[in-house]
């Protein structure tokens, strides 16, 4: 691995089959229906033969059920970084009162520690939500870096077609209106910059990474997406996505979802997320060949590595979130 290239980080987002039934509406999610047996041994060795080692957002609720230990821990003892995914992964958490936020944090904090050793230094929102109250409460208690933002124009159009296949009633989709964002987050910038908070701390803030200028997606759901149609068109686009943070001097923060690597056999009621008609196998193979291409091109490492060697290098942009 040669030093002279520039780093890039990899996360998953550590939803369970559940979490994507509750975000659908669908009531069988309070049986905590679970792919983490079959998918967590797969991730790791699939992970392994790369040498990779990424960031696991993990739910604090699966932490929290002793059924998942044995693989959550497994998780930790490869090496992998740990961070905080909420406790409940409600993508409503943005509506919610400082109290309720913290609560959220802290349950989560309590479960991922005692289920895998680690204290979370990181934070995601589910359905990339967040709120200048979540940045006071993340801040406060000691988090390095915050990666709640997804800088694209396009999250109205993913959050309609959400919408289009899920069963959510009227008050439901009203609860879920900040899912994927607004179109005002395209304005956002690609690269990580400093939250100036109304303590007069400060929290960095690694936005998960879209195409320059362009803001386009580039994570890998949206790549197993356009490999529906062709899998040359998939690989021209992160190739391009690849030159252009090279040319603009951002290092990207790339994001997993287990149903990247997860066919519809193994993940059941979850064939209207996109790419689900794709078998297993192949998904596998095309994130291998994803990641291969990325750490061409970049130095992969976690995210909280990544967040260190940025704070390392010097003065930083500062954003003021809006605060209600």
């Amino acid at each position: 691995m040669r030093a002279t290239r520039p780093l890039a980080s990899i996360s998953l987002d550590l939803d369970d089959l559940w979490t994507y039934l509750r975000t659908r509406g669908d009531a069988q999610w309070q049986e905590y229906p679970s792919y983490l047996p079959a998918f967590v041994p797969l991730a790791l060795d699939m992970f392994e033969r790369l040498s990779l080692r990424l960031t696991f957002f993990i739910v604090g609720a699966d932490a929290a059920r002793k059924v998942n230990l044995p693989y959550l821990q497994s998780i930790a003892e490869r090496g992998h970084e740990i961070g905080n995914h909420s406790f409940s992964h409600d993508c409503s958490l943005p509506s919610y009162t400082p109290s309720q936020i913290e609560s959220e944090i802290a349950r989560a904090e309590e479960a991922i520690i005692a289920a895998t050793g680690q204290r979370p230094k990181g934070f995601r929102g589910p359905g990339f939500g967040w709120s200048p109250e979540l940045l006071e409460i993340l801040n406060r208690r000691g988090y390095l870096y915050d990666a709640s933002t997804l800088p694209t124009f396009l999250g109205p159009l993913a959050r309609w077609y959400f919408f289009a296949r899920s069963r959510l009633t009227a008050d439901e989709r009203k609860q879920r209106a900040a899912l994927y964002g607004s179109f005002r987050d395209g304005f956002r910038p690609i690269q990580p910059y400093r939250w100036q908070l109304r303590t007069g701390s400060q929290l960095l803030e690694i936005p998960t990474t879209t195409v320059p200028i362009a803001k386009l997606p580039f994570h890998m759901s949206y790549l197993l997406y356009l490999s529906r149609f062709s899998s040359s068109l998939m690989f021209a686009y992160l190739r391009g996505a690849i030159q252009a943070c090279r040319i603009t001097g951002v290092q990207p923060s790339f994001l997993l979802h287990p149903l990247d690597l997860l066919g519809a056999e193994q993940a059941p009621g979850l064939s209207f997320f996109p790419a689900m008609d794709l078998p297993g196998p192949r998904k596998r193979d095309l994130v291998l060949r994803v990641l291969e291409e990325l750490g061409a091109a970049f130095e992969l490492v976690p995210m909280a590595h990544h967040a260190g060697a940025i704070l390392a290098a010097g003065r930083l942009p500062e954003r003021t979130p809006a605060f209600a």
